[in-house]
């Protein structure tokens, strides 16, 4: 295997939240072994069954804040007062001195900031719902979204939509299947697969 051909690629996957980013990054994680998930930090507790170093890097404001002052995140912001998230330099050395390709499933600002420093060694892959009415039907499916959060949510997928032309490519999700197979043929020519 032509380790040393992969090095330094990544893969950036970003859509506005329920547009199936998750499900699309998951299917092609377990297709292709070479294909590794980077962990995001975040200064939120675990949810459900999130494990620490396996879903995020669970840190305090405190921790988190100190990195930024080390220069430690590729990208990295503060989605909600006080809520960070961000890419940790370390995890895509970690990934790469494996051999692998990292994947980042990262949100539309953090995904813009990763692009503009791997300019040439990154794809980037905007993943689209087919329209933001559908986007809002699939938010209040999961039951989870107070009707505040869900209208914050869709004015902020809307925004995001706005920016999907900044990406090497776009994937409309209307059929979860086909939306994977788009993807999967996108990455494999990238990496020459």
């Amino acid at each position: 295997m032509h380790m040393q051909a992969n090095k330094g690629k990544l893969i950036i996957i970003t859509a506005p939240s329920g547009s199936g980013k998750t499900s699309i990054t998951h299917y092609l994680l377990q297709k292709y072994p070479l294909l590794c998930f980077s962990i995001s930090a975040a200064t939120r507790s675990p949810r459900g069954q999130e494990k620490n170093g396996v879903d995020y890097y669970f840190m305090s404001a405190e921790s988190f804040q100190q990195k930024i002052k080390e220069d430690a995140f590729i990208e990295w912001e503060m989605v909600y007062e006080g809520k960070y998230y961000g890419t940790l330099k370390s995890e895509l050395e970690r990934i790469w001195n494996e051999g692998k390709i990292p994947v980042l499933d990262i949100d539309v600002k953090g995904a813009i900031h990763v692009q503009q420093q791997f300019d040439g060694s990154c794809l980037s892959l905007f993943i689209q719902p087919p329209s933001v009415e559908e986007l809002k039907r699939r938010l209040e499916s999961r039951g989870t979204e107070t009707p505040e959060s869900l209208a914050d949510r869709v004015n902020k997928a809307s925004y995001e939509i706005s920016f999907s032309h900044h990406f090497h490519h776009t994937v409309v999700n209307d059929d979860l299947p086909k939306a994977c197979q788009a993807t999967e043929a996108l990455i494999k020519d990238f990496l020459g697969w």
